[in-house]
């Protein structure tokens, strides 16, 4: 049976290797720099968020994306708001604090960054003045870390506040392809992502390339430290061209109505519904509404861990009642008749 772990267990889309395999002799410059493959992926990123006035650079994965972004607007005595659970607080092994910034973690439980609570973290973090650190960014994922989508009001919502705030924005777009292709987006789109943010990542490594993220910067600090801090942190790739070519090839129409990057996460969104909608037929109880290519379950122990065995799905973490939360994750690479197998399978639990 396919594994529905995560969504980079698999290599590329194909069409991204033929576009690989096809450049695989060409010689160019690297670290991104002076090459035609990653000059028209900057093209034509520029054109999908309809700016021509932000630059485009490109990391080898999430954390590195992230380490840059988040570090890259703030000083020493700053510090970024995030959810509890967000990547930069939890999955990536104290990575900002490494770099001497400080995550100021707010209580929210859904994935969701909510008004009320970084205004709270906000009001205690300068109610002494310069005693604590200050807050100068906050940072948000879409899709949230539990399957959730941001629409347009309440990302907006946000905005509108760390702008009155003065606070930067940056937005973790690991699976920004899952998120703006889903329904539940009412209306955000990349363009306008681009319009609201200082920063953010639009994620390869999880919709159909090898490895990499593009990275999206408005905010003149980062626009000026990028360049220096990549290098620094170990995030430049030498053969920085594969980074071109597969964001190129992603961004292309190609005789189609949209980009493959798109079509590819449509893909997996789809799959994901099905999958959704089969165990909730066969009565198992879904953990809150994901409408992206996470889905999460609650399960008995023994059970989740028979799903974790026939299906590869990851155990998040045990709730007070005992139930474990556990997560499906549909990719690029997934089909309707994969699901179909595991539905029939979990029929027999």
């Amino acid at each position: 049976m396919r594994m529905f772990r995560n969504d980079y267990s698999e290599g590329a889309a194909p069409e991204i290797l033929e576009a690989l395999v096809a450049t695989n002799d060409e010689q160019h410059p690297g670290y991104t720099e002076g090459d035609p493959h990653c000059e028209r992926a900057r093209e034509l990123i520029r054109e999908a968020c309809g700016r021509d006035d932000v630059d485009v650079e490109f990391c080898i994965g999430g954390t590195s994306a992230n380490i840059v972004g988040v570090t890259g607007m703030l000083r020493d005595w700053e510090g970024v708001i995030c959810t509890r659970d967000g990547h930069i607080n939890v999955h990536e092994t104290g990575a900002i604090a490494a770099c001497g910034r400080t995550v100021l973690a707010t209580r929210d439980a859904d994935g969701f960054l909510s008004l009320e609570e970084a205004e709270r973290v906000r009001r205690f973090q300068t109610g002494t003045g310069r005693h604590m650190t200050r807050p100068a960014a906050i940072y948000i994922s879409n899709t949230t870390e539990l399957g959730g989508v941001w629409d347009r009001e309440r990302f907006d919502a946000i905005c509108d506040w760390a702008d009155s705030c003065g606070l930067k924005i940056f937005l973790d777009g690991a699976r920004l392809g899952s998120a703006l292709a889903s329904p539940a987006a009412k209306g955000l789109t990349l363009g306008h992502i681009a319009k609201r943010t200082s920063a953010f990542s639009i994620g390869g490594t999880k919709n159909g390339m090898l490895f990499g993220e593009a990275m999206v910067i408005a905010d003149p600090d980062l626009k000026e430290s990028f360049p220096y801090l990549v290098k620094e942190r170990g995030g430049l790739l030498a053969k920085g061209r594969l980074l071109g070519v597969q964001f190129a090839r992603a961004f292309e129409k190609d005789g189609h109505d949209e980009a493959l990057y798109w079509r590819l996460a449509r893909t997996a969104n789809e799959c994901a519904a099905h999958l959704r909608e089969g165990l909730i037929a066969l009565g198992f109880e879904p953990a809150g509404d994901a409408p992206s290519n996470q889905q999460f379950f609650l399960f008995e122990p023994t059970l989740a861990e028979r799903f974790a065995e026939l299906a590869g799905c990851e155990i998040f973490e045990s709730r007070p009642d005992g139930r474990q939360l556990t997560r499906f994750v549909c990719s690029w690479a997934t089909r309707l008749d994969d699901v179909e197998e595991l539905l029939a399978s979990a029929a027999t639990l």
